[in-house]
């Protein structure tokens, strides 16, 4: 048996580390944020989040075909009541979790889901993947089996892999967003591209430098931020937060945020408005 969390579905991913405004007003997750306020003060108030894979209305399909398996939690902030009787809240995004099973009743009106906790894999040889990764050999080279490999130099080797890795998605990802400010201003392909590059260079009017200095160090916030703010479909952000390790989650970032690089300057549309890269509000 896992742990018994309430589950609130929305249309995409949330992430650890990501602010969830929301405005609440349908009854059922009334009924949540009342329960939630009425635990004990300095309490852990909690509620899990996961995207909906098929359809809004989940409760009327089976709920593990509508719901993708891999969520997170969203701990309470900030609660504002409305004259409505409904809520304005501010959640921040928590612990990645499995959904067991999803159990649907009356009492509690909304869903509650049944989870396993999923560990992130932060070690220097975990994050850096696989040992041909980390020391560039191939596998059937006659270098030292792993077991008599010098520990410190596998785990320098991962510190520095990991390193380059967010550096290197954190450039991208200047240049994807002032990419996409262009487009958005009206630029035509090629003045993207060069607006792009000239970011890369340093040279950022967007913003982004000062979003990425707020994770400065952190390769795995880094990886998170990138998976939110990301213009990418849900299946591809649902990825991102099924990955356990950090350094393939930015090692994937780094290939799709080259790929939606390569479409804004070829096709020049961008897919959705950026919100200055806020966090979805929920029609729930």
């Amino acid at each position: 048996m896992g742990d018994l969390v309430p589950l609130f579905p929305l249309g995409t991913p949330l992430f650890p580390g990501i602010v969830l405004p929301l405005h609440v007003f349908e009854p059922r997750y009334r009924a949540l944020v009342r329960d939630l306020l009425a635990l004990p003060e300095g309490g852990e108030r909690r509620f899990g989040v996961v995207a909906i894979r098929q359809g809004w209305e989940v409760e009327r399909v089976a709920p593990a075909e509508a719901l993708y398996d891999v969520g997170c939690t969203a701990l309470l902030q900030a609660v504002r009541p409305q004259p409505d009787g409904g809520f304005r809240i501010v959640a921040v995004g928590g612990e990645r979790f499995r959904l067991l099973d999803v159990v649907v009743g009356e009492d509690p009106p909304y869903l509650q889901a049944e989870v396993e906790w999923l560990a992130d894999e932060e070690a220097a040889e975990e994050a850096a993947g696989d040992r041909e990764e980390v020391l560039d050999e191939p596998a059937d080279s006659a270098a030292p089996a792993p077991d008599q490999l010098d520990e410190g130099l596998v785990a320098a080797a991962a510190r520095g892999s990991l390193g380059l890795l967010e550096r290197g998605v954190g450039d991208l990802f200047t240049r994807y967003v002032t990419a996409v400010a262009g487009l958005q201003a009206g630029l035509d392909g090629e003045e993207v591209g060069r607006a792009a590059e000239l970011a890369g260079a340093g040279e950022d009017p967007t913003g982004a430098a000062a979003l990425l200095e707020a994770v400065a160090g952190d390769p795995r916030a880094l990886s998170y931020l990138v998976a939110s703010a990301a213009l990418l479909t849900t299946e591809d952000r649902q990825a991102l937060l099924a990955e356990s390790a950090t350094r393939r989650r930015l090692a994937t970032e780094s290939r799709m945020l080259r790929r939606e690089l390569t479409l804004l300057e070829t096709v020049g549309a961008v897919p959705a408005a950026l919100h200055q890269f806020a966090g979805e509000t929920s029609l729930n």
